[in-house]
């Protein structure tokens, strides 16, 4: 199977390029025919190609807004597709979804939209989010199947009107193991929290920075990786509350299996999101994880066994789940083999793979018969409790 990733941009490396990455990487040894188009360039293209992958950068393709650009980004795109002929188109990111759809549907060829967390869910502006929500409703008119990572996503979907329920299906993120040595130790003491996420609007710093600066345990260190816009704000932040001390802000990492495995609890204290790569990867480790319980995150958290889920914005409850754990090895340590055990069961990427194939498979096969199959004839990923 011929297939064309359209990504809209390789900097910075986040959860989107990574998703990517891997899948294309498993389908082309399994000997499937991927290319990824990608705005911009720098390491995440040079990684790429030097898996031996297809690459085609895209000089237009850019996150914000600019009409002129848009439209040359919308030829660019048309161009490289109508060249390369796919099978399928499978979209990743918002600008790449919308241009990516519109350039697929004038070939004739089936779009698939990977939507990693909507641009309307809980937590976002409610004028941005009214606007990005029509404009997904315009575009699924002409979407052939929309890939949600989470079951909460898929119901918002269908909830938005952005499309009917057998052309929108959950497929969970998945990552490839690591070595048993990368494998934490979460009882170690004194106890090493890490939060992997970008300082910038989406993900709350301020909360768990607030939610140590009460603690009563002294012994803690907590590691920051990533950077962004609003890391100088947090930086000032942790040194008003008297913990720029005991936080270390390591910036973007590129070993992060590494930090992880020095670590005894991971973080994510953020206001939205999809289902969040970080998490998987602090369970892989086994690690046990306090987040905020938005969107897909209660899906891969069991809160109470696997780790803890906060709601949006709640410091004083953080606070009382970190001390729990903090002061808890024991507690850290059988969550810890229970994230694991979840990451094993649920979150592999041969698992992760095989059901987003099966839905590609499902648009070909639609397309050949001039129709869609029946349920019991299609593979359509299974839902999980």
């Amino acid at each position: 199977m011929k297939i064309a990733y359209v990504v809209t941009r390789a900097d910075p490396i986040g959860g989107v390029q990574i998703h990517v990455r891997d899948l294309a990487v498993s389908l082309q040894q399994r000997g499937h025919v991927p290319t990824v188009l990608i705005g911009g360039g720098g390491p995440f293209v040079e990684n790429l190609r030097a898996t031996g992958m297809a690459v085609t950068t895209l000089r237009h393709l850019t996150a914000p807004i600019a009409p002129v650009g848009d439209l040359l980004a919308l030829r660019e795109i048309h161009s490289a597709l109508r060249d390369l002929r796919p099978d399928v188109v499978a979209l990743h990111s918002s600008k790449a979804g919308i241009l990516g759809r519109i350039a697929a549907r004038s070939l004739g060829i089936p779009a698939l939209l990977t939507a990693h967390g909507w641009n309307f869910t809980p937590g976002i502006a409610r004028l941005p989010a009214t606007a990005y929500r029509q404009i997904e409703r315009a575009a699924g008119y002409i979407t052939t199947r929309i890939i949600t990572v989470s079951e909460y996503d898929r119901r918002l979907a269908l909830q938005a009107g952005l499309t009917s329920a057998d052309r929108v299906v959950a497929v969970h993120n998945g990552i490839p193991d690591i070595p048993v040595e990368l494998r934490a130790r979460p009882d170690r003491s004194p106890p090493r929290l890490v939060m992997i996420a970008r300082f910038e609007g989406q993900k709350d710093h301020p909360t768990l920075l607030r939610a140590l600066a009460g603690l009563r345990q002294p012994n803690w260190e907590l590691d920051l990786v990533g950077d962004g816009p609003l890391r100088k704000r947090a930086e000032s932040l942790a040194a008003e509350l008297g913990i720029g001390e005991r936080v270390r802000f390591l910036g973007q990492r590129m070993d992060v299996p590494q930090l992880l495995a020095g670590a005894q609890v991971s973080l994510l204290v953020t206001n939205w999101e999809g289902l969040p790569l970080s998490i998987l990867e602090a369970m892989r480790a086994g690690l046990p994880v306090i987040a905020t319980d938005v969107a897909g995150i209660g899906e891969a958290i069991s809160d109470g066994h696997t780790g803890f889920l906060v709601p949006r914005g709640d410091a004083e409850l953080l606070r009382e789940r970190l001390g729990r754990l903090l002061g808890d090895p024991r507690l850290r340590l059988s969550q810890g083999l229970a994230a694991r055990t979840r990451y094993e069961q649920h979150f592999t990427l041969d698992e992760f793979v095989d059901r987003t194939l099966a839905v590609y498979e499902d648009v070909l096969a639609e397309r050949t018969s001039g129709g869609a199959r029946s349920k019991e004839e299609r593979l359509i990923p299974a839902r999980f409790a």
